[in-house]
């Protein structure tokens, strides 16, 4: 994997949080838990993993029922996604996915996002079913009054932005206006900003892409951030430790654009996930070996 490839994996995607809330707990890191891969522990192992690090927020990308129940009384909160499969069926009607998924679960499980597709593009068939889906899932949270504790969402990639340089140009690409704009609507150097890192550049580019296209009141988690141990050009145990050390220090502090707000981030992953890719290095993003052994000592 070349280095435009790796700038790209360490910000893997971004959660778009249709609030007016700030995020401003101090626990703002989580880990996100895939599970594609057939050697990985049972649920339950997997959750006393994450309470046992002190991992206080999780990402899942369905709604793994066994995983649900494995959350039951863990006090970890939650981002649950809705499979891209599953959209049109929620577009329709969303009463029987939020029963199932949320309503069973609350208030044993602490649900802080619903994540309504993955890195869906203008252009793939599932676009059209996003917004509808969300619309249809938020007014079921509202009929169980659960509108204020579990906020809808969607997570982009970032082939959505145009302009990414310096950060206070950025904008989403013509094409994906359609898309992204009625979602919103539910080291350089820039001008007075001086950014010392790559991640709090991404981020406040997305910033000023969400508030050009209507949405100043938008909230921006990233939803995936991480390096590769292995698999490709300057993907090593040194790299990723790096990166992460340095991530884990820098999102409490904010962004130039917005210091001392932090940054509620999902480090990608926490286990090596043997049957992704097609790349080599999509299989060694974990924190751990499935075998549960950390693959990095952080202070």
């Amino acid at each position: 994997m070349g280095t435009v490839s790796l700038v790209a994996a360490a910000v893997r995607d971004i959660l778009v949080i249709i609030t007016s809330h700030g995020i401003t707990s101090a626990q703002s890191i989580g880990v996100c838990y895939g599970q594609v891969a057939n050697n990985l522990p049972p649920e339950s192992e997997v959750i006393n993993l994450y309470h046992s690090n002190g991992i206080g927020k999780i990402r899942i990308y369905n709604s793994n029922h066994s995983v649900l129940d494995a959350l039951r009384l863990s006090n970890r909160e939650l981002i649950v996604g809705v499979a891209n499969e599953d959209l049109q069926s929620i577009a329709n009607c969303a009463t029987d996915w939020v029963q199932r998924n949320i309503l069973s679960y609350v208030p044993d499980v602490k649900f802080k996002y619903i994540a309504v597709g993955n890195e869906i593009k203008p252009r793939d068939a599932e676009s059209a079913y996003v917004l509808p889906a969300m619309q249809n899932i938020y007014n079921e949270l509202v009929a169980a009054n659960l509108q204020t504790q579990i906020k809808v969402s969607t997570a982009i990639d970032l082939s959505l932005l145009g302009s990414s340089y310096p950060p206070s140009s950025g904008s989403f690409i013509a094409t994906a206006a359609p898309y992204i704009n009625p979602i919103i609507g539910v080291v350089v150097r820039d001008g007075q900003f001086g950014y010392q890192n790559l991640f709090g550049a991404i981020v406040d580019t997305l910033y000023y892409a969400v508030e050009k296209a209507g949405g100043p009141n938008v909230e921006i988690v990233v939803s995936e951030s991480g390096w590769p141990s292995e698999g490709g050009e300057a993907a090593t145990v040194d790299n990723a430790s790096t990166y992460l050390r340095n991530l884990i220090a820098n999102v409490g502090w904010g962004t130039p654009r917005k210091p001392g707000k932090a940054i509620e981030t999902y480090l990608f992953g926490m286990f090596d996930e043997n049957q992704k890719g097609p790349a080599e290095s999509q299989r060694h993003f974990g924190l751990f070996s499935p075998d549960k052994v950390p693959k990095y000592i952080f202070d």
